[in-house]
């Protein structure tokens, strides 16, 4: 019996502490370290240059810009990733491998090379902006172009951590409920909904933390106007490059303070969501043992 108990300790990789210890080593160097620095960087400021610096209007406006665009992009691509999702994985159709394939595109194609094919279709002359632009809608070098950027960028966090969850969905309870008299909107929301919320919530947090941080996609379709199309990460570069240290540290400790208090409030969420669809798990197996 000792023996049985120890094949089933056995591991592949050394003991807990080797790894653990390597695990907090790597954290360290790779994350905490650049970050630590960036809050040190920060304290040398005064607070008030650290407030001069970002409620300066030009600040201000690239942020405000920056959490918009990555928020509406976030939301649309919760809702087409769901879609696109699905019909890869409920449906067989000619080319479903390529599709696919084709959602991890983004995660390969160099950002730069995806700013300027965005730019190119969607310019007034392009192949999408030219068909917009005679209903007055503008996107290239306007605030929509970076909406635009930043979905593009963030579908393959939402497809990809929606996808598995829908793989292991039982068909037959949809089917169950639909006899049971449901309607679609109902199997959806009482039966889909409660088993896909955690995931959803974890592909909408991604796409908004990628979306935040898009800097290459994002330089040639915006056109980069102060006050109207500048993001906060163009703005960071600019005032390194005018030496400007201190207003850049300034920018970026609150962009990461901001985007840390959004990660760890949908993360405190989702745990939440997770306890409360375990409850109705169990509620659920209890019923039916009875």
């Amino acid at each position: 019996m000792f023996a049985a108990f120890r094949t089933t300790r056995q591991s592949v990789l050394p003991g807990f502490g080797l790894t653990f210890g390597y695990t907090l080593f790597y954290l360290g160097v790779i994350v905490l370290l650049p970050l630590s620095a960036l809050f040190g960087r920060a304290a040398g400021l005064s607070w008030t240059q650290f407030v001069n610096a970002i409620f300066e209007p030009r600040v201000l406006a690239a942020l405000r810009l920056s959490y918009s665009a990555a928020l509406i992009g976030a939301l649309i691509n919760l809702v087409f990733g769901f879609i696109i999702a699905w019909v890869i994985v409920r449906y067989r159709f000619p080319g479903r491998r390529i599709v696919d394939a084709l959602i991890d595109l983004p995660f390969a194609l160099p950002t730069a090379v995806a700013g300027l094919a965005l730019t190119t279709i969607y310019a007034g002359n392009g192949w999408i902006g030219g068909l917009l632009a005679p209903l007055g809608i503008k996107v290239a070098f306007a605030p929509l172009g970076v909406v635009v950027a930043v979905t593009f960028v963030g579908l393959p966090f939402v497809v990809r951590t929606l996808q598995p969850v829908l793989q292991d969905l039982d068909a037959e309870l949809e089917e169950a409920a639909a006899s049971l008299g449901a309607s679609p909107f109902q199997v959806f929301v009482r039966v889909l909904w409660p088993e896909l919320r955690a995931a959803a919530l974890t592909g909408f947090a991604l796409a908004l933390a990628r979306g935040l941080g898009e800097y290459g996609s994002i330089v040639f379709i915006s056109g980069n106007l102060p006050l109207k199309t500048e993001i906060a990460p163009l703005l960071i570069v600019s005032k390194l490059e005018q030496y400007d240290y201190g207003g850049a540290t300034a920018i970026a400790v609150t962009m990461l303070s901001a985007s840390l208090g959004l990660l760890l409030l949908i993360n405190l969420l989702q745990r939440y969501l997770s306890a409360a669809n375990n409850g109705t798990d169990e509620l659920r197996i209890g019923i039916e043992t009875r």
